[in-house]
């Protein structure tokens, strides 16, 4: 098992669908988050748009992720629930 990566459960309600991700836990949550909308853009041919006032968000607690931590500084694990919204 590599354990520089977790398996995340992303949820985008706007686009009402959901992924498993693997994540580096080295990078931090900004550039993940820039990632996951890239990956968004691509699989839509290009009808998901990115917003400023976008955030990933724990799905159990409700709490915003701080862009400016590493993901392994953050609660994040194997099988979190994580909303972009």
């Amino acid at each position: 098992m590599n354990k520089n990566k977790i398996l995340i459960e992303l949820e985008i309600p706007l686009l009402e669908k959901q992924y498993d991700l693997f994540i580096p836990i080295n990078k931090k949550i900004g550039t993940i988050k820039k990632l996951i909308e890239d990956f968004l853009i691509d699989i839509t041919d290009h009808e998901y748009e990115i917003r400023e006032d976008s955030n990933l968000y724990s799905k159990d607690t409700g709490d915003i992720y701080d862009v400016n931590k590493n993901v392994r500084d953050t609660d994040l694990k194997n099988g979190s629930r994580v909303i972009l919204i």
